[in-house]
C-alpha cells in the first residue's frame, strides 16, 4: 500500500447524481471487460479523441472523479470527443489492482479500441495522479498520442525516472499546495528531463478543490492554438464511438 492516509481518499461516488454527457461502452481488456463513457461536443469535433485515466484505485479512484470530469469537459469545449474508463477491478471492469503495469495494458487496450472506431484521428491522452502515471507510462507505446496531459504526477510515489520522456507535445498541470505529490519534487523531476512539459501552476491542493474553472481556463488557453490546427472532422454524434 502506498503511505497515504484517509484524509487522501478519492470519492469514487462524487459524479453519480450527475446526468451522463455520454453513452456507457464496454471494452475488451486483456483481464476482461472495461467500463467506460463517452462524452462528446455539441456541435463538431476535431480529428482527435482524448482518453482520460482516473486517480488510484485502491483509494477511491474511479472515472467519476472530478478533475477527470473536468479534463473530459475541457476537451469536449475544445471540440474534442472524450473516453474515461475504470481500470480493472473498478466499477464494473474486471479483474484486480496491477500496481500500474496490468493498468497500462488496460490503457493500452482502450487506444487500440478508440484507434478502431475513429481511425486516423490523433489520440490525447491524460490523466490525474495514478492516471498520469500509467498514461506516462503508455506514451511512448501507442503511435497514435498526439499529446499528453498529466494532472498532479506523483513522482514521489512510483518510478518515472526509469520511463522514457514523451516524443509528443506534453502539458502538465501542479497544484502548489498539493499536500500529496509536492509541486516541490515535480519541478525538481521536471528540471532533470530532456524534454520540458508545458507546465501550468495552480494554487490548488491535490484535489484541486475550488479550482476547476482555473484549471478549465488554464487548459482552455494553453491549449487551443493545438487544437487549430487538428483540422474539423465529421460531427461526433454521427460517428459514434459505441
Amino acid at each position: 500500500m502506498l503511505p497515504i492516509d484517509r484524509r487522501h481518499l478519492y470519492d469514487g461516488g462524487e459524479l453519480t447524481g450527475l446526468e451522463c454527457v455520454g453513452q456507457h461502452v464496454t471494452i475488451p481488456g486483456p483481464a476482461g471487460m472495461l467500463e467506460g463513457i463517452t462524452a462528446c461536443p455539441d456541435k463538431e469535433t476535431r480529428g482527435a479523441v482524448a482518453v482520460i485515466l482516473h486517480p488510484h484505485p485502491l483509494y477511491g479512484g474511479t472515472l467519476n472523479n472530478k478533475v477527470v470530469y473536468c479534463l473530459s469537459q475541457t476537451c469536449n469545449q475544445l471540440g474534442i470527443p472524450s473516453l474515461r474508463f475504470n481500470f480493472r477491478g473498478v466499477g464494473e471492469s474486471t479483474g484486480v489492482y496491477d500496481d500500474g503495469r496490468g493498468e497500462t495494458e488496460d490503457c493500452l487496450a482502450v487506444l487500440d479500441w478508440v484507434q478502431e472506431r475513429r481511425p486516423g484521428f490523433d489520440i490525447w491522452l491524460a490523466g490525474f495522479s495514478f492516471g498520469a502515471y500509467v498514461a506516462y507510462r503508455s506514451v511512448r507505446r501507442h503511435p497514435r498520442i498526439s499529446h499528453l496531459l498529466t494532472v498532479a504526477p506523483p513522482v514521489n510515489l512510483f518510478d518515472f525516472g526509469s520511463l522514457p520522456t514523451p516524443a509528443c507535445p506534453w502539458t502538465l498541470i501542479q497544484g502548489e499546495l498539493d499536500e500529496l505529490v509536492p509541486a516541490v519534487g515535480v519541478a525538481n523531476w521536471v528540471d532533470t528531463l530532456p524534454v520540458q512539459p508545458r507546465k501550468i501552476l495552480l494554487p490548488a491542493d491535490h484535489f484541486f478543490h475550488g479550482q476547476f474553472n482555473a484549471m478549465q481556463a488554464a487548459l482552455l488557453e494553453s491549449l487551443s492554438d493545438e487544437v487549430t490546427g487538428i483540422g474539423v472532422s465529421d460531427p461526433c454524434r454521427e460517428s459514434s464511438l459505441s
